[in-house]
């Protein structure tokens, strides 16, 4: 009989749960509820049935509140009003006393709902809802799983035990899911504690199930991408997939999607032309029907970096009209959109600075960093806001625990009109620093380094506590480099360190953990190595001869874009592999078969980098040079920053001449001159002092100043530093009269009309055009004299078009052992004149 009563009592709850949940035959309450059609029209019926509401009616109560909510904009609705009314509270405390009473759908639908009403985390209901679920989480099926781990996302529970058990959960079912949708929330909300393993297997999951699901159903692949983001991963093939869903579903996407997958690709650096450019034309569709606040600063957001300077203007007069109504988030996302357009809106900046005034105390730690950073970049002026802005990074800075945090606080604070570092900043930074990764330690060793260069004090001496501080800073990045044993960590954290302190300081030990790490580099990560190597402008043999070992030997697995990160130390260094025909033609081979499907722009860098090492595959230059090509590389470039729009113009018009210079057979026309005149006329035309030395002293070896021309320009627009001409018996041949010829005090060129019409005068017979090139540090690599691929084209170019180069490297010129003038002289002698026979 004991045993029966026990047996009982453990089915009990169970029991309840069932005929709870049975739906009666005819329940009044329950058709009430479902016939409102307002927050005020539920409250009365849950007012007027308290007695009678059981699990079922706070459940459908609970879920039609967020429901009515749901279907209004962003800016209609009343979530604060609902959650302020006393009947909510009635069915929270109803809720909280019948969790027991609940099946697992609705305790996790519960807890989901009550969140999007704003129920505080803290909250007892909350509390007791998640001990619920994580009690019956081995019994939850895998939708309800996925929602759960929403739930806990939502409350910022990522990084928890209950969410490791989670991830342990669906790496033992995850052959159970077949709903895209399902697998793609759980993904996100586990990406913190993926392995590599896990990871590879949900991106394989995740590839079959975009293939099976809906076409329509955008959200999953956004999913998708937006875990690539989070765990910082390029998976370029489930990039294209997900990516030609989004292309069929441009027309119904709004401004809201489409600047996500935007900022997810942008974080990725995953560029797509087609989807660019479907996706400023929806943009545009879009721009009348965007009134109010909420819709209008989002496209604002997306579609502001790729507008034309005349739509540009006009969504900043509407942002003017509209920027009162904008609440933190809003004004956040309008002045970071313009920054990155460089707005000189004067009129705009100082509106949004207002309204970014009046709600400074509503913003986070970061938050306050990324509204400074915005305005110190559009060079705003208000000293009464900075200083504000001052005192709220520093006392953000005092309560920070997170070293990424810390960091970026520090930074933006000596980005501040201030020179004085403050002690307790100070501090504070010292504190932190060792558990800082290697980006963290950058930015802190920026922000110390401005603050020493803006300090009166460090003028004269050097104050203590700076010193305090970088002696701390570089024995953490060391210790950090010394300790380090996995090459892909090591990879992402360098990825975007740069600058003096990286070069001085921690570059050559980085070069040494990275030798030591070198039997970890493989198909996956050799772009990354790659493309550090190009970074730092270091030539490092043995990781270079990994990096094309390890490409030659899996190339088939190596996506066919990446080919241009891998081939791009190899051009830009100047440097062959010992076995580099096969290297090149591999690389060469594995891509040519997809030409078609790279973007324009990233088609027109490989091929400048190919060019750089004397390869000029047919098929590449054919398709670059077509007229269909041309257009479609135009339009992607109207909607990328102007630094990259004028990158790849630049290139474009280097292949061109190389292509012409170089393989005349291709019979590519130079359609450059005019591009060539305006970078001409935009440029200072100015030499250097060393420039201006070499001028004076060639005219002293010469026989006078008139033997030689300063800044020549060539055909095909080179720029030569110095031009002489010797005729066939070795003597100089002067070009004018010295009269016409002047270099003003700010080291300004200048050539009378007279003179200008000889750029290119014909040679005696038997005469040698010789060029004279100054090559600074930019010419060489790093840790070396090796002179690198830019420098060697422009010489193969230079000969071409019939000159005898002479390159003075600036370590030469820069010795001890031409300390004089007398040996500048011989040191010039001996080069010009080495050309005789």
């Amino acid at each position: 009989m004991a045993l029966f009563r026990l047996r009982a009592l453990r089915l009990w709850p169970r029991l309840c749960r069932h005929l709870h949940g049975r739906p009666a035959t005819q329940d009044q309450v329950m058709e009430q509820l479902s016939a409102c059609v307002s927050e005020d029209q539920l409250f009365d019926v849950v007012g007027k049935n308290k007695a009678k509401l059981s699990v079922g009616h706070v459940d459908r109560a609970v879920s039609m509140l967020w429901q009515l909510q749901k279907e209004r904009p962003q800016m209609l609705r009343t979530v604060e009003q609902v959650r302020a009314h006393p009947q909510f509270l009635t069915l929270r405390v109803l809720a909280e006393n019948k969790i027991a009473l609940m099946d697992d759908a609705t305790v996790v639908d519960m807890l989901y709902n009550v969140l999007r009403l704003s129920v505080e985390h803290h909250d007892s209901l909350v509390q007791q809802l998640v001990t619920e679920a994580w009690n019956r989480l081995d019994s939850l099926q895998m939708p309800l799983l996925s929602k759960f781990s929403v739930c806990l996302s939502d409350q910022h529970l990522q990084h928890s035990p209950l969410m490791g058990q989670i991830t342990d959960i669906l790496s033992q079912k995850l052959d159970t899911i077949q709903d895209a949708r399902v697998l793609s929330t759980l993904m996100i909300s586990v990406s913190p504690l993926v392995s590599s393993r896990l990871r590879d297997i949900l991106l394989e999951k995740a590839d079959t199930l975009l293939d099976t699901m809906d076409p329509s159903h955008y959200n999953n692949p956004r999913r998708v991408v937006q875990f690539l983001r989070n765990i910082r991963h390029t998976c370029r093939p489930l990039l294209e997939k997900c990516n030609r869903i989004f292309l069929l579903n441009v027309a119904s996407l709004d401004a809201e999607n489409i600047g996500m997958i935007l900022g997810l690709y942008q974080s990725l650096q995953f560029n797509n032309c087609d989807f660019r450019l479907a996706a400023k034309q929806r943009l545009t569709e879009l721009v009348d029907s965007s009134t109010d606040a909420t819709s209008f600063t989002k496209l604002f957001a997306a579609l502001g970096p790729m507008a034309s300077q005349e739509t540009r203007d006009g969504l900043e007069s509407a942002a003017l009209l509209l920027a009162d109504d904008l609440n933190t988030q809003q004004t956040l996302a309008m002045v970071e959109t313009l920054e990155e357009i460089q707005s000189r809106n004067l009129q705009l900046i100082s509106k949004i600075a207002s309204v970014i005034h009046r709600n400074l105390a509503v913003y986070k730690p970061a938050e306050v960093a990324r509204v400074t950073m915005a305005l110190i970049l559009l060079h705003y002026q208000n000293p009464e806001l900075f200083a504000k802005l001052r005192n709220v990074l520093e006392r953000h800075l005092q309560v920070s625990i997170f070293p990424s945090e810390v960091a970026l606080l520090t930074r933006v604070l000596a980005m501040l009109p201030y020179p004085r570092l403050d002690e307790a900043a100070a501090a504070r930074a010292a504190a932190m620093l060792p558990q800082c990764s290697l980006t963290d330690l950058h930015s802190f060793a920026g922000a110390i380094a401005r603050w020493a260069r803006n300090d009166p004090s460090h003028r004269h001496s050097t104050p203590g506590r700076y010193v305090r501080l970088l002696q701390t800073l570089n024995r953490c990045g060391l210790e950090r480099l010394r300790k380090a044993d996995r090459l892909d960590l090591l990879l992402e954290e360098t990825r975007y360190v740069a600058g003096e302190w990286f070069e001085e300081v921690l570059l050559e030990e980085t070069v040494e953990t990275l030798l030591r790490l070198r039997e970890q580099v493989s198909w996956t990560n050799v772009p990354e190595m790659a493309l550090f190597l190009t970074k730092t402008n270091h030539v490092c043999t043995p990781l270079l001869d990994r990096v094309a070992d390890v490409t030659v030997e899996n190339v088939d697995k190596i996506h066919h874009s990446a080919t241009y990160a891998i081939l791009l130390p190899f051009s830009v260094l100047n440097y062959d592999p010992p076995r580099a025909d096969e290297f090149f033609d591999t690389c060469i081979q594995h891509f040519t078969p997809h030409i078609s499907s790279f973007d324009p722009h990233l088609l027109v860098l490989l091929a400048y980098s190919l060019a750089l090492a004397e390869c000029f595959p047919p098929e590449l230059i054919r398709e670059i040079f077509s007229v269909d090509f041309l257009a479609k590389l135009d339009c992607q470039l109207e909607t990328m920053p102007d630094a990259l729009n004028m990158r790849v113009r630049l290139r474009l018009m280097e292949l061109n001449r190389a292509v012409c210079l170089e393989c005349p057979e291709f019979q590519v026309p130079w359609f450059h001159e005019r591009y060539c005149q305006q970078l001409q006329r935009r440029g200072n035309g100015s030499v250097s002092p060393i420039q201006q030395q070499i001028h004076k002293m060639l005219g002293d070896v010469l026989g006078g100043i008139n033997y030689a021309r300063v800044a020549v320009r060539t055909p095909y627009f080179y720029t030569v530093d110095f031009e002489c001409v010797l005729d066939r018996h070795g003597q100089p041949v002067p070009y004018v009269e010295p009269s016409h010829l002047h270099i003003s005090e700010e080291g300004k060129v200048h050539w009378w009309p007279s003179s200008a019409e000889k750029d290119r005068t014909e040679l005696p017979p038997g005469a040698q055009r010789i060029a004279v090139d100054f090559l600074d540090s930019r010419s060489f690599c790093k840790n070396s004299r090796h002179m690198k691929g830019e420098a060697m084209m422009r010489k193969r170019h230079l000969e071409i078009l019939g000159y005898h180069v002479t390159q003075i490297p600036h370590f030469e010129w820069n010795s001890m052992e031409l300390s004089t003038t007398d040996a500048w002289k011989d040191y010039l002698r001996k080069k010009i004149f080495a050309v005789l026979p």
